[in-house]
């Protein structure tokens, strides 16, 4: 049996600026937030199956108070020794997916990836976009020491790691996004990262302004939705507040 772990970081409201706005439902009200502002949840999630410790995703990257990587506190909250994780997947590597890549030292200034015992498994040709159009919506610094360390696998186009997960490649929020499908031989784990963010937006029909290709993502949800259906998947959603993952 997989066992699923959502580790939220919170939930933001973002507008054009890209900025990650902390929101506390009950206490703040998205009416005092810019015109055109998103709600959304940070949630990068842990899965546990016989032979792996699996992140998908590795949020904003953002420390506590006490100076711990909100990351490594919600592992260590449930037990979880971060450097435990054997695999981190990543489905693209826009900043709220990926700050939590890499970390500086806040006394040294030393950068080091956050999960060093894992295999960090990225598109390809999103790393060399993400680097090639650094500015709001990826950010360079998080990301560079994947092309300089040896634990990190490029990916290109649809394939299988160690014979029972599943990625492929996309498109659609950004053009080299790619979604995994972690098959046990028990579960189905669904992944689909910004093409299926959220319950609501498997259930409704639009193109969002913020995709880079919206019908594209419009209609791989459907599909997504369709397929999860008829197999059994249960869907983790990144960016859900009130339903991490599901079964439709």
């Amino acid at each position: 049996m997989a066992r699923i772990i959502p580790l939220s970081e919170g939930s933001f409201t973002v507008d054009g600026t890209k900025q990650f706005i902390p929101f506390k439902p009950g206490t703040d009200s998205m009416q005092d937030r810019p015109h055109g502002s998103l709600l959304v949840e940070i949630q990068p999630f842990l899965v546990i199956t016989d032979r792996d410790y699996i992140l998908l995703d590795t949020g904003l990257g953002f420390r506590n108070p006490d100076g711990v990587l909100q990351i490594h506190q919600h592992l260590i909250d449930h037990g979880i020794n971060p450097m435990e994780i054997t695999k981190v997947l990543m489905s693209h590597l826009h900043k709220d997916h990926s700050g939590g890549v890499s970390a500086e030292d806040p006394i040294t200034r030393e950068r080091t990836l956050t999960f060093p015992n894992a295999t960090y498994y990225v598109n390809n040709e999103e790393m060399l976009y993400a680097m090639e159009h650094a500015g709001k919506s990826y950010h360079a610094e998080d990301i560079v020491l994947l092309q300089q360390r040896d634990n990190v696998i490029f990916t290109t186009g649809n394939g299988t790691i160690d014979g029972y997960i599943h990625y492929e490649l996309t498109g659609g929020h950004c053009p080299y996004h790619q979604v995994f499908l972690i098959d046990d031989g028990e579960d189905k784990v669904f992944f689909g990262g910004d093409v299926a963010p959220q319950i609501s937006q498997m259930k409704s029909r639009f193109a969002a302004k913020y995709d880079y290709d919206g019908k594209r993502s419009m209609e791989l949800r459907q599909e997504f939705m369709e397929r999860g259906k008829e197999a059994g998947w249960t869907f983790l959603f990144y960016h859900d507040t009130k339903t991490p993952f599901t079964q439709f």
